[in-house]
């Protein structure tokens, strides 16, 4: 085995697979989590609210989706839409099925983040004049954030790694590219080492934010002497 050889290979290979890690796989990341974080907030506050049919809708696509894996679910829109005459490119298909994959998961968070806020907050609420709408807002979710942070941030992180998944529908991440690479050079080994050391990278400064967030919400409205 050529190891000065492989070495090479890993070095001069190892920006091909980090620009796309960085161009491709954060951007798809980021909006995913954004739009999952979106639909989370909306299906928790139906849920917590009691919403009766909308409450039956949302518990419903929580658990289609929760009950059928991400790769299935990838294939489906990708592949299986265009049969219905409905074509949709491979990385909005990708956010599309990350965000409402990972919306199910968040929706179950934040329905427990917001049931574990004292009732008695709300009630203090109405008693100086909020409407719901304003209880929630400035009382009831900045507390379920908080609540949640440490299961949101943990999300996240699994969902940059979820990402390598895209590569099968043609999402050109860096996982598929690193496949490509592979695909000529054959030091798999080496290469999937490579990408899966970056992927490493990106979840240990995921790691970092997220435990910085916690000391600052373990602070947040603190009283000082």
């Amino acid at each position: 085995m050529d190891f000065s050889a492989i070495w090479d290979l890993v070095t001069s290979s190892f920006m091909k697979i980090l620009i796309p890690g960085i161009m491709v796989t954060i951007p798809l990341t980021v909006i995913s989590f954004t739009l999952a974080m979106i639909i989370a907030v909306i299906c928790a506050m139906i849920m917590y609210a009691k919403i009766p049919v909308l409450k039956q809708i949302v518990r419903f696509y929580i658990w289609i989706i929760r009950g059928t894996p991400l790769l299935v679910q990838l294939y489906v829109i990708f592949f299986g839409l265009p049969s219905l005459g409905i074509t949709v490119d491979a990385f909005p298909s990708a956010v599309f099925v990350f965000a409402i994959n990972e919306g199910a998961y968040c929706a179950e968070t934040m329905r427990a983040a917001l049931e574990s806020v004292p009732v008695g907050q709300i009630d203090a609420g109405y008693c100086v004049g909020m409407n719901y709408f304003q209880i929630m807002w400035h009382i009831v979710l900045p507390q379920a954030f908080r609540n949640a942070f440490p299961s949101l941030s943990n999300s996240l992180i699994g969902m940059v790694k979820d990402t390598s998944l895209a590569s099968n529908i043609t999402v050109t991440e860096m996982f598929m590219v690193t496949r490509r690479i592979a695909g000529t050079s054959y030091q798999t080994m080496a290469l999937y080492l490579e990408v899966a050391f970056i992927y490493l990278m990106f979840s240990t400064i995921l790691t970092w934010l997220q435990h910085y967030g916690e000391r600052k919400l373990s602070t947040f409205g603190e009283v000082k002497a």
